[in-house]
């Protein structure tokens, strides 16, 4: 398993010294940086996870850097600070902080907090690589359906099949009997007459939503393949 980065943000060595200790000995790799200027370097040069992240530093707080690494990553970033004012708080997850913790802190409760928020991430990212868009198609793996202009489209096991199998390849000729292997196998009952069957009523049910695009072409004598939209 690859370790998450961290990136802890502090002026303090004491505090940013414990929190490498602490972390360290587990599925992590502990950076530190006593300002912000350092941080910024950091970032550019690292794939951060998650940044933990002091508010009362000299120079530059950690309110005004959480605004201007906003367009940079956007990794979790849990604020650290003495400050217990309400309004503090809000400022601090209004700029683009995800989470505040107030000194002193405790470990244990520190990296329930980070957990949380990486656990949060991969699934993010995960139901992003489960989603794909083509035009104004979106494929959804997860929940096997198909949307077309944000509304759902009733298809057949067969039909979301294809579909995914063409999407997934976008651009490349499938023949019919490709299509056949894949989708039905060689010990189905059915013939090469059920792919076009197929690839014409996901073509009908597509043109009901979208007349923009062809999605499916026919490529004369090869087979079909999923049009390459690019997005504007």
């Amino acid at each position: 398993m690859t370790k998450k980065k961290i990136l802890v943000i502090d002026d303090e060595w004491d505090i940013r010294n414990m929190i490498k200790s602490y972390f360290e000995s587990d599925e992590y790799i502990i950076l530190d940086a006593e300002n912000c200027v350092e941080a910024l370097n950091l970032i550019s040069e690292n794939d951060i996870d998650l940044i933990v992240l002091d508010i009362m530093m000299p120079e530059i707080d950690g309110i005004s850097f959480c605004q201007s690494i906003r367009e940079k990553t956007n990794c979790p970033i849990i604020f650290l600070s003495a400050k217990t004012l309400e309004e503090d708080i809000v400022k601090a997850l209004s700029v683009g902080g995800d989470d505040y913790i107030v000194k002193p802190f405790s470990l244990r409760e520190l990296k329930a907090r980070i957990e949380t928020h990486l656990r949060r991430e991969e699934r993010i990212k995960s139901k992003k690589r489960l989603l794909v868009r083509s035009g104004e198609v979106i494929l959804d793996m997860s929940s096997k359906e198909v949307l077309c202009k944000g509304r759902k489209i009733l298809l057949t096991k067969k039909e979301y099949e294809v579909i995914e199998l063409l999407i997934l390849n976008k651009g490349i000729v499938f023949s019919r009997e490709k299509i056949f292997e894949k989708i039905w196998g060689y010990d189905s009952e059915s013939d090469l007459s059920a792919v076009t069957e197929v690839i014409k009523n996901i073509r009908k049910k597509l043109r009901e939503f979208d007349n923009e695009h062809t999605y499916i072409q026919t490529i004369y004598g090869l087979g079909y393949k999923w049009e390459v939209i690019y997005e504007r």
